[in-house]
């Protein structure tokens, strides 16, 4: 059944990078409308905001903070959900609620970091590409090509590797093989744009190049990239869980969801709540963040949103 209703756009519909002047109340017509053109998203939304406040409060909510580092109960070891122990516990006793909904801080601060180094480093290069052209745009271009023709996971695996297995190498791991996607998408955009009269004003007044893609280029060119960030930021949650069910990422006692699974597996037959549990995290992460991100698709695409 197709969500997306036929609802009229609100008058002071603007595009993410344009100089608005939305009122508050306009602002806020804009958001009901977002969310009314597409279910799913808001229900996504929900999703996202419950997630960054159970890790931001984790630290508060999770009813034995100690069993997330190295505090152990051995007498109370692989019993199943229960009154006091929710999603049951490990084989060290520990309550595995308190470590898998600590595990959402450790992967939202992996996306984070991860996807924010693809960003410093993808994005600037895209902007020189695409402005400067010519031998630059070659090079970078050919660079991003070679990255590109790796897939993300097995080039992530291989740096993982090459560094050593780590929360940091991790991070630095996803960061590399995501930064030719940014760089080619923005690229793309300021290819469009550098040929927009505003642009070509701006250099016959004499205003520098790196002034004229701060304040010009790239307002006008991150409609594309925030939507492509939302999406992917699932996917580096999930990417980061697989390389540490591999070791190559996070190292015990840290309570990361992937590394969960990873010791869970070989109690999988008798104790099922012990990958079960993690495992469930990271399904609803990466569909809440599919979801949001596909709404916000469509609703920045001009010929979806006036449907």
């Amino acid at each position: 059944m197709d969500l997306k209703t036929n609802i009229t756009p609100p008058p002071s519909m603007e595009k993410i990078g344009s100089k608005s002047t939305l009122s508050n109340s306009a602002f806020l017509a804009e958001i009901r409308y977002f969310f009314k053109m597409n279910k799913l998203a808001f229900l996504g939304f929900i999703i996202i905001v419950t997630l960054i406040l159970l890790a931001l409060l984790a630290p508060l909510i999770i009813p034995y903070p100690n069993d997330v580092a190295l505090e152990t109960h051995v007498e109370n070891k692989l019993q199943p959900p229960s009154a006091d122990h929710w999603f049951g516990t490990d084989e060290l006793g520990r309550d595995l609620f308190s470590r898998v909904i600590y595990g959402t801080r450790v992967s939202f601060q992996i996306g984070l970091i991860a996807i924010g180094l693809a960003v410093l480093i993808g994005i600037p290069l895209g902007l020189i590409a695409g402005y400067f052209g010519r031998w630059v745009d070659e090079v970078i271009m050919r660079i991003s090509d070679v990255f590109l023709s790796f897939p993300p996971l097995l080039l992530s695996i291989a740096i993982a590797a090459l560094l050593g297995p780590s929360l940091t190498n991790l991070m630095i791991a996803i960061s590399i093989s995501w930064w030719p996607w940014y760089t080619r998408l923005i690229r793309g955009q300021v290819v469009s744009l550098r040929e927009r009269g505003f642009v070509e004003a701006a250099q016959a007044m004499g205003v520098p190049s790196w002034k004229v893609i701060a304040r010009h280029i790239l307002p006008n060119s991150m409609a594309p990239v925030i939507v492509q960030i939302s999406m992917d930021f699932g996917s580096i949650i999930l990417t980061a869980a697989s390389l540490s069910f591999l070791g190559l990422g996070a190292q015990p006692p840290l309570p990361e969801w992937g590394l969960l699974i990873n010791i869970g597996r070989n109690f999988f037959l008798t104790n099922w709540w012990y990958v079960t549990f993690p495992g469930l995290f990271i399904f609803i992460s990466v569909m809440a963040f599919n979801l949001f991100g596909d709404g916000l698709r469509d609703y920045l695409d001009p010929k979806t949103r006036d449907s």
